[in-house]
């Protein structure tokens, strides 16, 4: 056979099989039904080959991944996306299979977690760290004695020691009153004082002492200094004053940070204001001359470090006054060196999450006075 007589039988088997498809379209016109079924079978498969191989391609991109959720967030893992290091832990989402190219289906691995972890997710919670801070309250509407107690967890003689207050004694609304941690007495240390004679004044346990204040040993405790007596008791006719203050002359100490003399925050426990100038690495000053009685460091981000004062430095004065500098970053000086009034004796720490910071909200100065009124309370 010829190739015309081949080209011919081909047009003819053509011409055939497009008069089938057009008297096939006829009907389908006079069956609308029909028509419409056709037609959604077409496009369901037409979409769903186009989904398959659009999702195919952009997970061989690199650029999409619905697999899991750490795909999306592939290029995001050199930075911190949670409060805390994303290293310190590794919480399981729920992740999405891809079933049959065009859907997804979660899969929750079976996680339990305990009080801690939870809270460690969602609020920064520190397992290691028991609060052992004295706080302030502000009296509000409503509020009693006992029912402020109940609020905290301490006994009602617990508050009323540490407020001088009496059960009779009535309060206000506005009114500041000191919270101990636990149930106990606060005291302030004086010369001469041993925790071993602390402990049986108030019927306290010396290791309880030493234990609960963070103390290297029974003899780590200095004039000016304030300790918690776990569960101890106020001896009888006996009320727990704070240390007698000393007049001072207005200029016996000077700003304890450079000019001009920023305060950020009024007077606060203990006797303390804050100073800064926004910046961590500022210089601290000795408000007056003095000894170094302590140098308190630690390598700790708990916000509890040294009752929340963080890294401490205190001086005594030839007066007796004790004054303490908290949220250090960096201490130049050392216990037992004698620093005249102005002298460079740390800087300024107070950032949050760094070692020594305390319980701070950024880079800041406490400084608190012990045995005399803070001049620069207002």
């Amino acid at each position: 056979m010829t190739g015309r007589g081949e080209n011919l039988i081909l047009k003819e088997e053509m011409y055939k099989r497009f008069s089938r498809f057009f008297k096939f379209s006829r009907g389908l016109v006079r069956t609308p039904c029909l028509c419409l079924g056709v037609v959604s079978v077409f496009l369901f498969c037409l979409i769903s080959l186009g989904s398959g191989l659009f999702i195919k391609s952009l997970s061989n991109k690199g650029d999409f991944s619905l697999a899991t959720p750490s795909g999306f967030l592939g290029e995001q893992e050199s930075k911190d996306l949670f409060v805390g290091s994303a290293k310190s832990f590794s919480p399981e989402s729920t992740e999405f299979l891809l079933v049959g190219n065009s859907s997804l289906k979660s899969v929750s691995p079976p996680n339990t977690f305990s009080p801690q972890v939870l809270g460690a997710l969602v609020g920064g919670y520190e397992p290691e760290d028991t609060k052992k801070v004295i706080t302030e309250y502000i009296v509000e509407e409503g509020d009693s004695l006992s029912s402020i107690a109940d609020k905290f967890g301490i006994s009602l003689n617990t508050l009323l020691w540490a407020n001088d207050l009496s059960k009779n004694s009535l309060l206000k609304i506005g009114q500041k009153l000191i919270i101990p941690p636990v149930s106990g007495v606060i005291y302030h240390v004086k010369s001469g004082d041993t925790i071993s004679e602390i402990a049986q004044k108030y019927k306290g346990k010396t290791d309880e002492i030493v234990a609960f204040n963070n103390l290297s040993n029974e003899g780590d405790i200095y004039i000016g200094d304030i300790v918690m007596v776990p569960n101890g008791v106020m001896p009888v006719a006996s009320v727990q004053y704070a240390p007698v203050t000393v007049p001072l002359a207005d200029s016996y100490f000077i700003c304890p940070i450079s000019a001009p003399c920023r305060r950020t925050q009024g007077l606060h426990w203990y006797n303390a204001v804050d100073f800064s100038h926004g910046n961590c690495g500022e210089s601290i000053l000795a408000a007056a001359g003095g000894t170094v009685l302590k140098v308190k460091l630690t390598n700790s981000t708990s916000r509890w470090a040294f009752g929340g004062a963080g890294n401490t430095i205190s001086i005594l004065h030839p007066n007796g006054v004790v004054t303490s500098y908290g949220h250090v970053a960096v201490s130049l000086v050392n216990p037992g060196d004698q620093v005249s009034q102005g002298q460079i004796i740390a800087l300024m720490g107070g950032l949050p999450g760094t070692p020594g910071a305390g319980l701070s909200t950024g880079c800041h100065l406490h400084f608190a006075v012990s045995g005399a009124r803070n001049p620069f309370a207002q």
